[in-house]
């Protein structure tokens, strides 16, 4: 997290990460394999030099199935933020959900609250931010992530290729 943001603003866009933020590959958990979509970095600095804090929000369920551990989820995440700073860019934090109700791994076998598409990965950080939903956004590529931005009661964006920062710049001020 960046210290200070929370009291900075009060909205915020969310991005999912796979499809969304870099090519989806399936169960994607090492830097050296992430590709970013094309105006995918600009489109994070595109709401960070507007005001918005930027999140990520993603389901990660290789995890669940023993594909990787958490920590590579979160050095996934840091390795993200490396090269957005390259550009004076950042995600402000990040949300993800490590579990499935058919999980290999009994720790994270269940159904959630946070697996989108339910609400609470958004919810959580709307809290944590004192966020106002009607000033949010959730950007992703899937039917998921825009039932997801429905239940949180944020405006869904729904990514379907080309320039991630046109879209963007497009539907957020």
């Amino acid at each position: 997290m960046r210290a200070g943001t929370s009291s900075m603003a009060n909205k915020a866009v969310f991005f999912d990460r796979d499809g969304t933020l870099n090519v989806d590959i399936h169960y994607l958990h090492r830097p050296e394999d992430f590709v970013w979509i094309p105006g995918a970095k600009e489109a994070i600095q595109y709401v960070n030099e507007r005001g918005y804090l930027a999140f990520l929000v993603t389901n990660q369920s290789g995890v669940a199935r023993g594909y990787y551990p958490e920590s590579d989820v979160v050095k996934v995440y840091d390795w993200m933020n490396a090269e957005l700073a390259k550009l004076g860019a950042h995600l402000d934090g990040m949300r993800y959900c490590p579990h499935h109700p058919e999980a290999a791994l009994p720790e994270y076998r269940q159904a959630c609250h946070c697996r989108k598409p339910q609400p609470g990965m958004v919810e959580d950080l709307c809290a944590q931010y004192d966020l106002d939903k009607s000033q949010c956004y959730f950007v992703g590529d899937s039917e998921g992530d825009m039932a997801c931005a429905a239940n949180a009661g944020v405006k869904g964006v729904r990514y379907t290729g080309g320039s991630l920062l046109a879209l963007v710049q497009k539907h957020i001020p």
